[in-house]
C-alpha cells in the first residue's frame, strides 16, 4: 500500500461540517406535543381537522386495499400504512393547478387531487381508465421505472415557469430511487433552470429489502441537494405538520422563482414493499417495527389535536365509517367497469397501427366477437 501523503486541507472536516447542517425538522414529538412553536403552519382548525380525516381515511383505505388484493380483486399494490403524513401533509400543502407525478405508492396524493377512488382502483387492475386523468386534475398516473418521475417532473416544472403559471409540479420516490442516475438528472435540470419543482424523498429505510445503509455513505439524502446547488431540507415524515410546512415553504419559494427544494421525509412503511410477494420480516426486526410504532403519525397527530379540543373517538369513527362506505361503492363501480379487452390496448396504444399487429388485432377482434 502507498504511503498516506499529508494532506494540504481537510477534506474530511469540510464533508463533516456539510453533513452536519441537515438537522431534522421537527414540529410534533411523539407524545403530539409542540416542540417548536415557530415553525408552527397556518392552519385553521378546521383545516386541523380535515388533514386528521384524510389520514384516518386512507389508513382505512390502505387496510382495506391490502384485504381486495389478497382476494384477487386488485393488482398490483404498494401499501402506505405509516407514510400517511409524508404523502398527505405535503399534498394538503398544494394548489389545484399543482401537478403530482407520483411513484407507484403514491395513489393516496393522487386521490386527495382529486382522483376519483374508482379509477384508483381500476389503475391497481392496470385497466386504462384508470391511467387517464379526468379534466382538471392534473397529474400523471403513478410512475413504475424507480425515479423516472424525478426527470419528467423537471420537464413539467420548466413548462410551467415558460408558461408564467403560478404553480409547481411535485415529485416522490423512496430512498432507493434517490440512488438512481434520473434522481440526479432530474433535480439537476430543475436547478440549472430554476424550474418550479419539489422533490420528495419518502426515506422510509428500505429499497425493498435493502437497507439505506447499504445505498449511500451520505449521513442525509437531503444534502444531496447541494450537489446540485438546491436547498435540501430533512423533516421528520411521521410529523404531519413538520411536513405540510416544509411542503408550503418550498412551494412558495417555487412560484416566486427560487428555483426547486429537495425534501427528505424520515418515514416508515409498516407493510411489505407490495403485496407482490416481499416479505419484511425477512429483513426487518421486530424490535424496529415497534419502535416505529410509537411514531406512528395518526396516534401523534391524534394526541396534538385532542389536546387541542379538536378530536374525540366518535369523530374517528365516524371517518372510518365514511371510509369504508365510499371505499365499497367505489369498488362495486370498479368492478361493473366493462373489462378491458386485447383490442382495446392495441387501438389505445397506437394512431397507426403496425401492419403485424394490425393482423393480430382482426385475430382478437373475432375472437371478442364471439
Amino acid at each position: 500500500m502507498a504511503p498516506k501523503l499529508k494532506a494540504q486541507f481537510d477534506a474530511e472536516k469540510v464533508l463533516n461540517d456539510t453533513q452536519s447542517q441537515f438537522e431534522m425538522i421537527q414540529i410534533l414529538d411523539e407524545d403530539g406535543n409542540v416542540v417548536n412553536k415557530k415553525l408552527l403552519p397556518d392552519l385553521s382548525d378546521e383545516q386541523l381537522v380535515e388533514l386528521m380525516e384524510r389520514m384516518v381515511w386512507t389508513r382505512i383505505l390502505d387496510q382495506r386495499s391490502i384485504s381486495l388484493n389478497r382476494q384477487g380483486r386488485l393488482g398490483f399494490y404498494a401499501p402506505t400504512a405509516g407514510q400517511e403524513a409524508s404523502q398527505l401533509a405535503s399534498q394538503y400543502a398544494l394548489e389545484k393547478e399543482d401537478f403530482i407525478l407520483p411513484g407507484y405508492r403514491d395513489v393516496p396524493q393522487l386521490i386527495w387531487h382529486g382522483l376519483p377512488l374508482t379509477e384508483a382502483f381500476l389503475f391497481s387492475r392496470g385497466h386504462f381508465k384508470g391511467n387517464r386523468m379526468p379534466e382538471g386534475v392534473n397529474a400523471l398516473s403513478p410512475q413504475i421505472i424507480i425515479g423516472a418521475q424525478y426527470v419528467q417532473t423537471a420537464g413539467v416544472a420548466l413548462g410551467m415557469k415558460k408558461r408564467g403559471k403560478q404553480a409547481v409540479a411535485i415529485t416522490y420516490t423512496g430512498d432507493g430511487g434517490s440512488s438512481q442516475g434520473d434522481f440526479y438528472e432530474g433535480i439537476n435540470f430543475a436547478s440549472a433552470y430554476k424550474a418550479p419543482a419539489i422533490f420528495v424523498i419518502q426515506n422510509n429505510n428500505y429499497a425493498i429489502s435493502t437497507p439505506r445503509s447499504k445505498q449511500t455513505a451520505a449521513t442525509t439524502l437531503a444534502q444531496k441537494a447541494i450537489s446540485v446547488g438546491i436547498p435540501g431540507l430533512q423533516v421528520d415524515g411521521m410529523d404531519a405538520l413538520a411536513v405540510y410546512q416544509a411542503t408550503k415553504e418550498a412551494r412558495d419559494r417555487a412560484v416566486n422563482g427560487e428555483g426547486p427544494t429537495l425534501i427528505e421525509t424520515i418515514t416508515y412503511r409498516y407493510g411489505p414493499h407490495t403485496m407482490a410477494g416481499d416479505d419484511p420480516t425477512k429483513y426487518r426486526t421486530s424490535d424496529e417495527d415497534s419502535e416505529w410504532e410509537k411514531k406512528d403519525p395518526l396516534v401523534r397527530y391524534r394526541k396534538f389535536l385532542e389536546n387541542k379540543g379538536l378530536w374525540t373517538e366518535d369523530k374517528e369513527n365516524e371517518v372510518i365509517e365514511r371510509a369504508k362506505s365510499e371505499i365499497k361503492t367505489a369498488v362495486k363501480e370498479a368492478d361493473n367497469t366493462e373489462k378491458q379487452s386485447v383490442t382495446d390496448l392495441m387501438e389505445l396504444m397506437y394512431d397507426e397501427m403496425p401492419q403485424h399487429l394490425a393482423e393480430q388485432y382482426e385475430i382478437y377482434k373475432e375472437k371478442e366477437s364471439k
